[in-house]
Protein backbone atom coordinates (compact mmCIF):
# COMPACT_ATOMS: atom_id res chain seq x y z
CA UNK A 1 0.00 0.00 0.00
CA UNK A 2 2.68 2.38 0.62
CA UNK A 3 3.36 2.51 -3.42
CA UNK A 4 -0.07 4.23 -3.66
CA UNK A 5 -0.51 7.80 -4.25
CA UNK A 6 -1.89 10.26 -2.19
CA UNK A 7 -5.48 10.49 -4.42
CA UNK A 8 -5.88 7.09 -4.45
CA UNK A 9 -5.34 6.21 -1.01
CA UNK A 10 -7.69 9.33 -0.34
CA UNK A 11 -10.60 6.76 -2.36
CA UNK A 12 -9.88 4.24 -0.53
CA UNK A 13 -10.46 5.77 2.66
CA UNK A 14 -13.63 7.55 1.59
CA UNK A 15 -14.31 3.70 1.14
CA UNK A 16 -13.41 3.24 4.63
CA UNK A 17 -10.29 1.26 4.15
CA UNK A 18 -8.57 1.79 7.74
CA UNK A 19 -5.43 0.10 6.31
CA UNK A 20 -5.01 3.52 3.32
CA UNK A 21 -6.20 5.78 6.59
CA UNK A 22 -2.97 4.37 8.25
CA UNK A 23 -0.63 4.81 5.31
CA UNK A 24 -2.32 8.52 4.55
CA UNK A 25 -1.70 9.81 8.23
CA UNK A 26 2.10 8.27 8.54
CA UNK A 27 2.70 9.61 5.08
CA UNK A 28 1.05 12.88 5.73
CA UNK A 29 0.97 14.24 9.39
CA UNK A 30 4.54 14.99 9.99
CA UNK A 31 4.68 17.66 6.98
CA UNK A 32 1.54 19.10 8.19
CA UNK A 33 2.65 18.92 11.88
CA UNK A 34 5.39 21.50 10.02
CA UNK A 35 3.35 23.30 8.28
CA UNK A 36 1.10 24.21 11.48
CA UNK A 37 3.99 25.18 13.37
CA UNK A 38 4.90 27.81 11.14
CA UNK A 39 1.23 29.28 12.11
CA UNK A 40 0.69 28.38 15.30
CA UNK A 41 3.32 28.19 18.27
CA UNK A 42 1.68 25.91 20.36
CA UNK A 43 2.91 22.39 19.74
CA UNK A 44 -0.46 21.10 21.54
CA UNK A 45 -2.71 22.78 19.54
CA UNK A 46 -1.29 21.57 16.32
CA UNK A 47 -1.41 18.30 17.17
CA UNK A 48 -4.97 18.86 18.65
CA UNK A 49 -5.32 20.64 14.89
CA UNK A 50 -3.54 17.36 13.29
CA UNK A 51 -6.14 15.07 14.87
CA UNK A 52 -9.21 16.93 14.00
CA UNK A 53 -7.68 17.18 10.58
CA UNK A 54 -7.50 13.53 10.30
CA UNK A 55 -11.21 12.68 11.77
CA UNK A 56 -12.14 15.00 8.92
CA UNK A 57 -10.60 13.39 6.37
CA UNK A 58 -11.85 9.75 7.65
CA UNK A 59 -15.13 11.73 7.18
CA UNK A 60 -14.99 13.29 4.56
CA UNK A 61 -12.84 11.18 2.35
CA UNK A 62 -15.91 10.12 0.21
CA UNK A 63 -16.31 13.69 -1.29
CA UNK A 64 -13.07 13.52 -1.98
CA UNK A 65 -13.34 15.01 -5.73
CA UNK A 66 -9.49 14.42 -6.83
CA UNK A 67 -9.53 17.47 -9.00
CA UNK A 68 -6.45 18.79 -7.50
CA UNK A 69 -3.47 17.62 -5.77
CA UNK A 70 -4.45 15.59 -2.74
CA UNK A 71 -1.85 17.74 -0.42
CA UNK A 72 -3.37 20.70 -1.02
CA UNK A 73 -6.95 19.26 -0.42
CA UNK A 74 -5.17 17.72 3.20
CA UNK A 75 -3.45 21.75 3.81
CA UNK A 76 -6.88 22.91 3.05
CA UNK A 77 -8.63 21.37 5.36
CA UNK A 78 -5.75 21.64 8.29
CA UNK A 79 -5.87 24.99 7.79
CA UNK A 80 -9.56 25.39 8.34
CA UNK A 81 -9.36 23.18 11.41
CA UNK A 82 -6.70 25.66 12.43
CA UNK A 83 -8.60 28.38 12.26
CA UNK A 84 -11.55 26.86 13.47
CA UNK A 85 -9.44 26.33 16.81
CA UNK A 86 -8.03 30.00 16.79
CA UNK A 87 -11.63 31.50 16.47
CA UNK A 88 -12.83 29.08 19.67
CA UNK A 89 -9.79 29.95 21.58
CA UNK A 90 -10.73 33.48 20.75
CA UNK A 91 -14.46 32.96 21.79
CA UNK A 92 -13.35 31.89 25.15
CA UNK A 93 -11.37 35.02 26.44
CA UNK A 94 -8.74 34.41 29.38
CA UNK A 95 -8.68 36.82 32.44
CA UNK A 96 -5.59 37.74 33.37
CA UNK A 97 -4.57 38.72 36.92
CA UNK A 98 -6.74 38.09 40.30
CA UNK A 99 -9.77 35.56 39.72
CA UNK A 100 -12.80 38.17 39.34
CA UNK A 101 -10.55 40.78 37.40
CA UNK A 102 -12.34 41.62 34.50
CA UNK A 103 -9.28 42.45 32.38
CA UNK A 104 -9.17 40.18 28.97
CA UNK A 105 -5.94 38.98 27.29
CA UNK A 106 -5.44 39.70 24.29
CA UNK A 107 -4.40 37.04 21.94
CA UNK A 108 -2.59 37.44 18.43
CA UNK A 109 -3.36 35.90 15.03
CA UNK A 110 -1.37 32.71 14.40
CA UNK A 111 -0.40 34.09 11.51
CA UNK A 112 0.31 37.57 13.30
CA UNK A 113 2.51 35.63 15.58
CA UNK A 114 4.63 34.04 12.78
CA UNK A 115 4.68 37.87 10.98
CA UNK A 116 5.55 39.04 14.41
CA UNK A 117 8.56 36.65 14.84
CA UNK A 118 10.08 36.69 11.32
CA UNK A 119 10.25 40.22 9.66
CA UNK A 120 11.50 43.38 10.78
CA UNK A 121 9.15 45.85 11.68
CA UNK A 122 8.84 48.02 8.46
CA UNK A 123 8.24 44.78 7.03
CA UNK A 124 5.39 43.77 9.36
CA UNK A 125 3.86 47.26 8.86
CA UNK A 126 4.08 47.07 4.72
CA UNK A 127 2.58 43.69 5.33
CA UNK A 128 -0.45 44.24 7.53
CA UNK A 129 -1.65 47.55 4.61
CA UNK A 130 -1.44 44.78 2.25
CA UNK A 131 -5.64 43.92 1.52
CA UNK A 132 -6.27 40.33 3.17
CA UNK A 133 -6.67 38.20 -0.02
CA UNK A 134 -2.67 39.26 -1.09
CA UNK A 135 -1.81 38.65 2.42
CA UNK A 136 -3.36 35.28 2.19
CA UNK A 137 -1.59 34.68 -1.10
CA UNK A 138 2.16 35.51 -0.10
CA UNK A 139 1.36 33.38 3.11
CA UNK A 140 0.45 30.64 1.42
CA UNK A 141 3.26 31.10 -1.58
CA UNK A 142 5.78 32.68 0.80
CA UNK A 143 5.61 31.14 4.10
CA UNK A 144 3.79 28.00 3.75
CA UNK A 145 5.38 27.00 0.71
CA UNK A 146 2.61 25.86 -1.68
CA UNK A 147 2.50 25.54 -5.53
CA UNK A 148 0.35 28.09 -6.98
CA UNK A 149 -1.99 25.05 -7.63
CA UNK A 150 -1.75 24.39 -3.48
CA UNK A 151 -2.52 27.73 -3.08
CA UNK A 152 -5.79 27.67 -5.53
CA UNK A 153 -7.24 24.83 -3.79
CA UNK A 154 -6.68 26.27 -0.08
CA UNK A 155 -7.90 29.82 -1.00
CA UNK A 156 -10.50 28.65 -3.49
CA UNK A 157 -10.04 30.94 -6.11
CA UNK A 158 -8.57 29.82 -9.44
CA UNK A 159 -4.62 29.42 -10.10
CA UNK A 160 -5.02 32.61 -12.60
CA UNK A 161 -6.30 34.85 -9.43
CA UNK A 162 -3.26 33.54 -7.01
CA UNK A 163 -0.75 34.34 -9.59
CA UNK A 164 -1.88 38.15 -10.18
CA UNK A 165 -2.59 38.50 -6.67
CA UNK A 166 1.31 37.40 -5.81
CA UNK A 167 2.25 39.79 -8.07
CA UNK A 168 0.18 42.43 -6.83
CA UNK A 169 1.23 41.81 -3.44
CA UNK A 170 5.14 41.73 -4.29
CA UNK A 171 4.96 44.90 -6.18
CA UNK A 172 2.75 46.62 -3.08
CA UNK A 173 5.70 45.35 -0.92
CA UNK A 174 8.32 47.03 -3.16
CA UNK A 175 6.80 50.54 -3.36
CA UNK A 176 6.45 50.39 0.57
CA UNK A 177 9.78 49.32 1.42
CA UNK A 178 11.56 51.92 -1.19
Amino acid sequence: MMDVDDEELLRLVGKGDRGAFDVLYARNAPWLVLRLRRRCRDPELVREVVQETFLTVWRAAAGYRGDGAAVGWLWSVAAGRLIDARRRALARPQSVGAPGDDVLAWSPSAEDEVLAGAYDAELESALHRLAPELRAVLQATVLDGLTVREAAVLLGVPEGTVKTRAMRARRELREALS
